[in-house]
């Protein structure tokens, strides 16, 4: 199991390499595959575990802020694969048997460029430094976006055009901290890697991991499974989190609402912890047993 420590730090590209590292050399059987690189040639990496034919995602830290959604999902994967290494269930189900049936993909970070301008500061934009000083005013401590100031979460073509009406309605019309669409859809890099990942075909549904808020979002456009729904209830049941609907300038343009509307399959969006990004990462212990029964079912489920 991971020490603490390492889970008291921010999730910058460094501490995802040492915790990761620790990962493979302490269970043989994950599986860690390089899916792209961010525009600062930064690894996008899914670590799998279980079926690799049939699949549930669990992706993180879209946003740069909202780094401590990566440490929560190596955090579980740890514990997952110990479980998995030892034979114990997780509350009273034999994941062993579970992931034969359907593994597990997860992407701790979509945005690695962007966590690392939050932590370390424009210095870590390399090429894009003075793009990001610019539209910065100098302060990364509020950077959302990666290091071409494109909101990862705002370039998946889900009502993209209506989505980039409503920016420019708010005077969003350039590379920004947040909320910039980008030029089109998957413009990006790290959007077009994980969306590849996807039309692999092998997802069945997939949780998009933010801060904060304790909400999940379930619902998009027509889309209104009611699998999905008994799905967004029950990871609601076990965490406490409200099921709820983004509105405004956080409604379209996302990864779920890409994969529901692409696939037809159920996609969550999960807003953990409560307070103002960048989450402190004293909080993290308590997010984490919080909703660490919802992660145990949204995996199995």
């Amino acid at each position: 199991m991971l020490e603490n420590d390492l889970m008291q730090m921010g999730a910058d590209l460094k501490t995802r390499e040492l915790i990761t590292g620790k990962l493979l050399f302490e269970y043989g059987f994950l599986k860690r595959e390089i899916i792209g690189e961010s525009r600062c040639k930064r690894p996008i990496d899914v670590l799998c575990v279980g079926n690799t034919r049939k699949q549930v995602l669990f992706a993180g830290a879209f946003h740069g802020m909202e780094w401590i959604t990566s440490l929560i999902l190596l955090k579980f994967l740890d514990e997952l694969c110990f479980a998995l290494k030892t034979g114990q269930s997780m509350y009273g189900i034999n994941m062993g048997v579970m992931l034969d049936r359907r593994g597990l993909a997860v992407i701790p970070c979509v945005n690695p460029d962007g966590v690392d301008i939050q932590v370390n500061g424009a210095g870590s934009a390399g090429e894009y430094k003075q793009l990001v000083e610019k539209a910065s005013k100098g302060n990364t401590r509020k950077w959302q976006a990666n290091a071409a100031g494109v909101d990862i979460n705002h370039n998946f073509a889900a009502k993209w055009n209506e989505l980039k009406r409503l920016e420019i309605a708010n005077g969003i019309k350039e590379p920004s901290p947040t909320r910039y669409g980008g030029e089109f859809p998957e413009s990006e890099p790290e959007s077009r890697a994980i969306a590849s990942y996807c039309r692999t075909g092998n997802i069945t549904h997939a949780l998009a991991f933010h801060s904060q808020g304790e909400e999940i979002y379930w619902d998009f456009g027509d889309y209104r499974d009611k699998e999905a729904l008994q799905m967004a209830e029950m990871m609601s049941n076990s965490s406490g989190y409200r099921i709820a609907e983004p509105t405004g300038l956080a409604s379209g343009g996302g990864f779920k609402d890409w994969f529901e509307e692409k696939f037809k399959r159920p996609a969550f969006t999960i807003e953990v912890g409560m307070g103002e990004n960048p989450l402190p990462i004293g909080d993290f212990d308590g997010i984490y047993r919080k909703i660490r029964e919802m992660l145990v079912l949204a995996a199995v489920m």
